[in-house]
């Protein structure tokens, strides 16, 4: 798989429950850090919440998750989060839900649909798209290579990220999607390019 979807406009959306107000946020993390550092810029935005409970999703294959009741009962706001994440099939992303008690208790199985209804309404009111997993390969040919290293490179689906001269010759960094690195690398031994 050389893709994954992402959120690149962060969403919006508000449900409420019995009284109690969700507001729920969608955006797009790099990392750990810049989800976390999200939830903690809305902690500050909604001091007077009762709970802000969140998680994210993070690498290409989604596969580093966490998430966070803060306060609720285990189980009822960060797992339907996480949950809508997954469903949306987005990664590096973080979701959080703000929540504000409207005086009723809405019970456990409550708790968790109004979290996962909430997440739900701003991953879909946020903007995602697809992007190419690729790798870096950087290349040094020399100068009567460097013709037939770009159009080798161009025809297997790489495109240069950057080109810097040297004396001697031309370094290359390629991007290319991931399952085709190895064509690549190969197809440029093949054309005596040298690997850096």
């Amino acid at each position: 798989m050389d893709t994954y979807r992402t959120i690149v406009t962060t969403g919006e959306a508000t449900h409420t429950e019995k009284r109690s107000k969700f507001i729920a946020y969608a955006a797009h993390a790099a990392d750990a850090g810049e989800a976390t550092d999200f939830v903690a810029a809305l902690r500050k935005k909604y001091h007077d919440a009762r709970h802000v409970c969140w998680a994210y999703a993070l690498g290409t294959d989604g596969a580093d998750t966490r998430s966070n009741d803060d306060g609720e009962p285990s189980g009822t706001a960060g797992k339907p989060i996480l949950g809508q994440l997954r469903a949306a099939g987005v990664t590096q992303a973080v979701v959080a839900v703000v929540r504000y008690f409207g005086g009723v208790k809405l019970g456990t199985g409550g708790l968790a649909v109004a979290y996962k209804s909430a997440a739900a309404m701003a991953i879909e009111n946020a903007t995602t798209e697809e992007r190419t997993i690729e790798d870096e390969i950087t290349v040094f040919a020399p100068f009567a290579a460097t013709d037939i290293c770009l159009r080798t490179a161009r025809n297997l689906g790489a495109h240069p990220k950057s080109q810097e001269y040297t004396a001697e010759g031309v370094r290359i960094v390629f991007l290319i999607p991931q399952s085709r690195a190895t064509e690549l690398r190969q197809a440029l031994q093949r054309i005596h390019i040298l690997r850096l």
